[in-house]
């Protein structure tokens, strides 16, 4: 045998148990990274509030009071007694300002979770897929009890940032030592289980939020329960197994072979990538860009209403992630009954037509939001029952795993730039939220036009 040879390696075969332990980790690691999602969409908002004012930048009492002056007259009224028109542009600023950093904390997200996808995987493939998961919720975990502590604006935007990036990691790790373990499972259903997953930690996080108030001055108890999954992640480091397909191959790459990354960027698969990274974008940005803005809005309105509704904003999210559950689930047979181009045709117009609708004449505090908070919930999760089933499609077989995460990972980097360019144009938008939801959720035109470049997939039976 000479040194170019494959070694192979005697690997035990997994125990029933030991198949489920990795199925549990996948699903509990990944349902974790939810509640992270979740912190970040309800959190981001109060945590700049206070952050800014500690930073002196912004008077927390102040903006309150203008903030519910606001939601309450819609600017049509005297100002708030006591209060001038130096306050009133005051005001102004501090409410740009707030929105701007929660956007940049959105792409603390966004960018976090794209970089670890990169990093940790590529861990992941070098160390092994139990110890890739363990080692991502370590991360997710561990960053959020630093970000406990943070006292500018700065220090949580870096800390989050940190810790986003294991939740990024956990999407690759996951699923790929879940795949491995459990090989008579579809990709498909496999990559199914773990969105569902994430969806089921929105919806726990979100009816937590509910019951306990998140607030400028009270906060920071969501960063401790983005910090109870390290238990999860040293179980997993101790007591998962590793994938046993991973152990037989990890001897058996030559010095002569190399990555196949720079394929999907060369023709002729540069024009399917580039759709891919399209297709794979509608969907985030159209979440993250278009519909995330719903909490903050409710959040104001909220606050503002008679009498109050503190917990507005933690409803939006509780209906979302409960819809979405039912809509991942249902993406794949969505796809395979009404064909990959047409049903992604048709969920980028339903979800284009509900946004629209909300943002322009369906305020918060109206009667039916929440019903339509849950139906554009549940036409984003079947994009993410659609993603797992088609992004693969696209590619052939020696690159599928690259093109497919190359094309969700550039999605997210791509999205990350665009909600950063709609956090700094606040202040163009007068710091109003449904103003920023009609322009972001135009992204779904895209998508309605993106899709028929695609190739078409339908028919496509992937090879084991």
């Amino acid at each position: 045998m000479n040194a170019t040879s494959p070694i192979p390696q005697r690997v035990t075969p997994l125990s029933a148990t030991g198949r489920w332990l990795i199925l549990l980790a996948g699903f509990f690691g990944w349902m974790f990274a939810g509640v992270e999602m979740s912190i970040t969409q309800l959190s981001g908002q109060p945590a700049a509030v206070d952050l800014l004012a500690r930073a002196g930048t912004v008077d927390a009492e102040k903006y309150q009071a203008w903030q519910q002056w606001y939601e309450t007259t819609k600017g049509f009224a005297p100002f708030p007694p006591g209060f001038t028109e130096a306050d009133h542009r005051e005001w102004l600023e501090a409410r740009a300002l707030v929105g701007r950093w929660f956007a940049w904390y959105q792409c603390a997200f966004l960018f976090g979770a794209a970089t670890g996808g990169f990093v940790f995987g590529w861990l992941g493939d070098r160390v092994g897929r139990s110890r890739g998961v363990a080692a991502s919720i370590l991360t997710y975990s561990g960053m959020a009890a630093l970000a406990y502590f943070a006292q500018t604006p700065w220090e949580f935007l870096l800390l989050w940032f940190l810790a986003c990036t294991g939740v990024g990691g956990m999407w690759p790790n996951g699923v790929a030592l879940v795949s491995e373990a459990w090989p008579g499972m579809s990709r498909p259903l496999v990559a199914g289980v773990l969105g569902t997953s994430a969806n089921v930690g929105l919806f726990l996080m979100a009816s937590l939020a509910v019951q306990v108030r998140i607030t400028p001055s009270d906060w920071r108890w969501t960063m401790l329960v983005g910090t109870a999954p390290v238990c999860l992640g040293v179980f997993v480091l101790l007591l998962v197994p590793e994938s046993p397909r991973w152990l037989a191959s990890r001897n058996l790459v030559t010095p002569t072979s190399g990555p196949s990354t720079p394929g999907v960027f060369r023709p002729p698969l540069l024009g399917v990538t580039l759709v891919g990274i399209v297709v794979a974008t509608v969907p985030m940005m159209g979440g993250w860009g278009s519909a995330n803005w719903m909490i903050p809005w409710a959040a104001e309105a909220g606050e503002a209403s008679s009498p109050p509704d503190p917990f507005l904003k933690a409803k939006v999210g509780q209906v979302r992630a409960l819809t979405g559950i039912v809509g991942s689930l249902l993406g794949g047979w969505v796809a395979s009954l009404l064909g990959r181009r047409l049903s992604f045709f048709g969920v980028s117009l339903a979800s284009l037509l509900i946004a629209q609708y909300v943002f322009w004449d369906h305020p918060p505090t109206r009667p039916g939001f929440l019903f339509w908070v849950g139906a554009l919930g549940f036409f984003s999760g079947i994009y993410f029952g659609w993603l797992p089933l088609c992004l693969p499609e696209l590619f052939p077989t020696p690159v599928r795993s690259t093109g497919s995460g190359v094309s969700f990972n550039f999605g997210r980097v791509v999205t990350a730039l665009t909600v950063f360019a709609t956090g700094a144009l606040m202040h163009c938008f007068g710091g109003d939220y449904a103003r920023v939801g009609r322009a972001t959720s135009l992204i779904f035109l895209l998508g309605m036009v993106i899709i028929w470049f695609a190739p078409d997939t339908s028919q496509t039976q992937l090879e084991d």
